[in-house]
């Protein structure tokens, strides 16, 4: 099947729904197994328009074709909303993805820390006063949040799986097409999400592997 076509998926899906078993997979309690209706070519056009970039093609298909958010990975992908006349994802760090930069190019094509390079956390026993170690620890952390913005720029932040940990897809860049990890709020970076042959994982692959697991979770061996 092409990577494009995303016509079995409402079916697939809406068989999973009808199993008892279905809640039992992880994130699903979120989901509840529904996908939101897909967006029409005017929605589409309109939302890039407003991006000034067009989707990589894997996610660009599946929100034309199977829907806008819903079931999918973990807690599921955040879906598509219009308010006030702009598009917007919703959901538990959405707003991590910077709308207004999603045409400019994410930098990384490997696995990279945020802290690196960076002076080390601050110290409490190193400061003579508890109001210098507290202006030293909002300097850091201010700069952090710096260094953060200014290497997630077209990234789009799909989902998450719990423990503030996220995975989004590379909209501009040499990575364009892939999905990434962030693990940044356990110290863990950015990583490129992999296939079991280590090949990098692009939308519909990891969408995919997500309905494939969770089938032979519910089903097993039934046809």
């Amino acid at each position: 099947m092409s990577r494009h076509d995303w016509s079995d998926v409402r079916e697939r899906v809406e068989r999973l729904a009808a199993e008892p078993e279905a809640g039992e997979v992880f994130g699903s309690v979120a989901h509840r197994w529904v996908l939101e209706p897909p967006l029409s070519g005017e929605e589409m056009a309109e939302l890039e328009g407003q991006l000034r970039v067009e989707l990589p093609g894997e996610y660009r298909s599946f929100l034309l074709q199977a829907g806008r958010g819903g079931a999918g990975p973990a807690y599921g992908l955040w879906p598509l909303r219009r308010v006030d006349e702009r598009w917007r994802w919703e959901g538990d760090g959405a707003d991590l993805t910077a709308l207004d930069k999603l045409d400019q190019p994410f930098p990384h094509v490997e696995a990279f820390d945020l802290e690196d390079g960076l002076p080390d956390r601050p110290d409490e026993s190193g400061f003579a006063s508890e109001a210098d170690f507290d202006a030293a620890e909002k300097a850091y952390w201010e700069r952090l949040e710096a260094v953060y913005r200014q290497n997630t720029v077209g990234l789009l932040y799909l989902c998450h799986l719990g423990c503030a940990f996220r995975e989004a897809l590379v909209v501009s860049g040499p990575a364009r097409g892939q999905m990434w990890a962030d693990l940044s709020a356990e110290g863990n970076g950015f990583q490129p999400l992999r296939d079991d042959d280590g090949t990098p994982l692009g939308f519909a692959r990891w969408y995919r592997r997500w309905l494939d697991e969770a089938e032979a979770q519910v089903f097993g061996d039934r046809p």
